[in-house]
This record gives C-alpha cells, sequence and structure tokens, in this order.
C-alpha cells in the first residue's frame, strides 16, 4: 500500500516553535503540551510515515522511524549537562533517518532541520568518533580520485554544499601536501542544503527532500564504504 504523499508543515508548527522560543521553560511547555503534541509531534511524525517508502528506495538501509519514542524525530528535550544553553527545550524539529546498524546522531544519517528562521537538510555524519573519522579520512588520502568524482557529481553539487567544523592544522599522519588536505581536515563530513522557510509548509517540500537525498547517493556511497557498512 502506498504511503500518502505529505501536505506540508502547518504554519501553526512555525507559530508554536516560535513561542517556545519565547517562553523555554517547563511550566509553560506542559501547559501547553497538547498543542506540541497536534502542531509539532504529529505533524512530524506524519512526514517521517510519508518518507517511509521513499527513503527505502532512495538508500534501503537507512530507515524512517515514525514513533514518538526512539525513531526518526528527535527528542524535544534539551540535554543541558554539558552545553552552555540552559534552557530545556529545542527550538526547532530534527529529523534523522539513521542507517541501521547506526547507535547514535554520530552515525551515518540524512538530516532534516526545521525552525522558524531556518530550514535545510544534510546528508553525511556529525562529529563522527575517533575511528570512522580516521577510517574516512584513509579513504579520501588513498583513493583522491573516488573522492572528486563523489564531490564533483553534478547533481550532488546542484544540491548540496559541504560544510562543518575544520581542524587548524593536518591530522597526524596526513600528508600536508595531498591535493584533498582541505578535506582530510574536516571534523564532520556533512554536506548541507538550505531550504526557503515557506517551502516546507507546502506540498512540494517532501518532493525537496526526496531529490536532495537521491542525489546526496554518491556522497553517503563513499561514506558508507568508507566505515565499513552497507548503502
Amino acid at each position: 500500500m502506498t504511503t500518502a504523499r505529505f501536505p506540508g508543515f502547518q504554519s501553526t508548527t512555525l507559530a508554536f516553535l516560535n513561542e517556545l522560543a519565547r517562553n523555554n521553560n517547563r511550566a509553560w511547555f506542559q501547559a501547553n503540551k497538547s498543542r506540541y503534541e497536534e502542531s509539532v509531534l504529529d505533524v512530524a511524525l506524519r512526514f517521517i510515515q510519508a518518507m517511509q517508502e521513499p527513503m527505502a528506495n532512495i538508500a534501503p538501509h537507512f530507515v524512517a522511524q515514525a514513533t514518538r519514542v526512539g525513531g526518526s524525530l528527535m527528542r524535544v528535550y534539551r540535554d543541558t549537562r554539558f552545553s552552555n544553553t540552559k534552557t530545556p527545550y529545542k527550538t526547532n524539529i530534527g529529523i534523522q533517518f539513521r542507517h541501521e546498524q547506526a547507535k547514535d546522531v554520530h552515525s551515518p544519517g540524512y538530516y532534516v532541520h526545521i525552525d522558524p528562521e531556518q530550514v535545510f537538510l544534510g546528508v553525511g555524519m556529525w562529529r563522527p568518533d575517533a575511528e570512522p573519522l580516521r577510517a574516512i579520512r584513509d579513504r579520501i588520502a588513498a583513493r583522491p580520485a573516488e573522492w572528486k568524482r563523489t564531490i564533483d557529481d553534478p547533481k550532488f553539487k546542484r544540491q548540496f554544499a559541504l560544510g562543518g567544523e575544520v581542524l587548524a592544522r593536518p591530522p597526524r599522519g596526513f600528508d600536508k601536501e595531498h591535493p584533498y588536505i582541505a578535506d582530510i581536515k574536516r571534523k564532520s563530513f556533512i554536506a548541507v542544503k538550505d531550504i526557503d522557510v515557506d517551502d516546507c509548509l507546502g506540498p512540494q517540500f517532501q518532493r525537496k527532500v526526496e531529490t536532495a537525498f537521491r542525489a546526496g547517493s554518491p556522497y553517503m556511497q563513499f561514506l558508507c564504504k568508507a566505515v565499513g557498512v552497507p548503502f
């Protein structure tokens, strides 16, 4: 059975996130929790559900799990233990379609970010652990032609730009004269596509996400090969 297309996020979704940003405290959130569930949580889960079949076609080892806890929708509750930001709630929607073998957000994944000021898509690995990070750098160093084909793929370049933090100096053991030392110095291997905020409110949004994620396939294939998981 084909899942219904997603009609778009709602203006009430962005309105709630705006209000939460102005009232980021437990008392306000508890008083408005039913609004959060109706305007944010349930709408986001419908989007994830609508993406299940497309993700199975684009990248069958990546999972779109539409559950309230433990699925593709990231928690609204902020972990303040190690953060300078002490407000208790996130004021954005974060959705990650992770690899079936993933343990956490640092694994290969497709990402959707929505807040009232910014909407963007991401593909790749955010701050991977030391071992997979080394594996990616090693593959770039050993296979520069493959890396060049990956990042120069026309469809990929049309949709995404590489981003993330970069080391000030080359990591130990890598040739500072390597033609792709600038990429080897990356701490995250992510590519980002910005989308107009208004576009998330219409039925075209799901199509834009699918088109971008499909264009991200060469990049995701390279990373999956590097860390030894199937694409």
